[in-house]
C-alpha cells in the first residue's frame, strides 16, 4: 500500500522551488543591470568620440592635419601599451595575420585623415550623420563583394540612408561643395575596415587588434611627420591634442567594456546618439545649428542606419564600431 509524501517532503520541495525562482529572478536582475551598464558605456563612448571630433575640428585652426593625426595615434599607441602590456605580456603581440593587421591599421589611418579633412570644412552634425551611414555601406559591400544574401528590408534601409545623405548634401544647392566627398571617402575606408575587422575577429584577440591599430597608424603617420611638424603657438594647443588622444583611447576602451556586458544587437542602435552629441558640440563651440533639411536627413540616416546596424549584428555579419577621427 503506497503512502503519500509527508509534509516534510512537501516543504522541502516548496523551499527548493522558491529558491530556484529567487535565483532566476536574481539572474535576470543581474543581466538587466549588465545590459543597462553596457548601454551607459556605449553612450559615454560616443560622447567621447563626439568630443574628439569637436576638438579635432577646432585643432585644424592651428595644427597641420597630419601632425594632428600622428598625435592622436601616438597617444593611443602609448596609452594602450602602458595599460595592456603589463596585464597580458607578450601574448598581446601574438597575431596569426600580421599583414591583415597592417592593412587594417592603414585603413583606419586613411579614414582618420579623411575625418580630419572633413572636419576642417564641414559642420560637426552633418559630418557625423554622413559617416554613420557606414553600416549601410557594409550591407552594400556584403552583397556585392562577399556575395551575401541581402533581404528587401535591408535594401530599403540602404536606400533610405542614402536618400538622407542626399538631403543633407543637396547636390546642385548653394551649400554643395567638393568637401562633401571627404566624409564619403571616410565611409568607404571605414566600411572596408569593418569588413576586415569581422574576418580578423574570428581568430584574433580584440585587444591585440586595438594594440596594432594604434601602432600601425603611428608608424605610418611618422613618415610624414618631419615634413609637417609645426611649433604650436601656446600650450593650450598641446592640451587640445592630448584631449583628442585621451578621448579616442577612452572611447575605444568603453566600447570594449560595453560589448563585454551586453549583446551587440542591443547596443548598436545607441551608437547613433553620437549625432545628438555632435549637434551639441557644434552649437556650443562653433554656434552652428543644422537647418531643417539637414535635420530631416539626419533623422533618416539615424533611423535607417540604426535599424540596418541592428540587423547586421543580429545576423552576425560584422561587428559595428562608430567611425571616429
Amino acid at each position: 500500500m503506497s503512502q503519500s509524501p509527508g509534509p516534510g517532503i512537501d516543504n522541502a520541495a516548496s523551499v527548493a522551488l522558491a529558491n530556484a525562482r529567487a535565483a532566476q529572478q536574481h539572474s535576470r536582475s543581474k543581466e538587466s543591470e549588465r545590459i543597462l551598464a553596457g548601454i551607459g558605456l556605449v553612450i559615454l563612448a560616443v560622447g567621447c568620440f563626439a568630443t574628439l571630433d569637436t576638438a579635432t575640428k577646432y585643432s585644424t585652426l592651428a595644427v597641420p592635419i597630419l601632425m594632428g593625426v600622428w598625435f592622436r595615434y601616438a597617444f593611443q599607441a602609448v596609452a594602450t601599451t602602458l595599460v595592456l602590456l603589463p596585464l597580458h605580456g607578450t601574448a598581446l603581440l601574438r597575431t596569426r595575420h600580421p599583414r591583415y593587421q597592417l592593412l587594417r591599421g592603414a585603413l583606419l589611418l586613411a579614414s582618420s585623415i579623411f575625418a580630419f579633412l572633413s572636419l576642417r570644412y564641414m559642420p560637426l552634425a552633418e559630418f557625423t550623420s554622413i559617416v554613420l551611414i557606414a553600416p549601410l555601406v557594409i550591407t552594400l559591400l556584403a552583397a556585392t563583394t562577399l556575395k551575401e544574401h541581402v533581404s528587401p528590408l535591408r535594401w530599403s534601409l540602404v536606400a533610405g540612408g542614402f536618400i538622407g545623405t542626399l538631403v543633407i548634401l543637396r547636390p546642385g544647392g548653394g551649400s554643395f561643395s567638393w568637401a562633401v566627398f571627404l566624409p564619403l571617402g571616410l565611409v568607404l575606408t571605414n566600411a572596408w575596415f569593418q569588413v576586415l575587422t569581422s574576418k580578423l575577429a574570428q581568430t584574433e584577440n580584440p585587444l591585440t587588434m586595438h594594440f596594432y591599430t594604434g601602432w600601425v597608424g603611428t608608424l605610418i603617420a611618422s613618415l610624414a611627420l618631419p615634413f609637417v611638424w609645426t611649433a604650436l603657438p601656446s600650450w593650450e594647443w598641446w592640451a587640445l591634442l592630448c584631449l583628442m588622444g585621451f578621448m579616442g583611447t577612452v572611447g575605444h576602451f568603453m566600447l570594449i567594456l560595453a560589448y563585454q556586458r551586453a549583446p551587440a544587437s542591443t547596443l548598436t542602435p545607441y551608437l547613433y546618439a553620437q549625432i545628438a552629441f555632435a549637434m551639441l558640440g557644434g552649437w556650443l563651440i562653433f554656434s552652428h545649428v543644422p537647418d531643417r533639411f539637414s535635420l530631416i536627413g539626419m533623422a533618416m540616416i539615424a533611423v535607417c542606419g540604426a535599424a540596418g546596424a541592428w540587423l547586421t549584428v543580429r545576423e552576425r555579419r560584422v561587428p559595428i564600431e562608430p567611425a571616429e577621427s
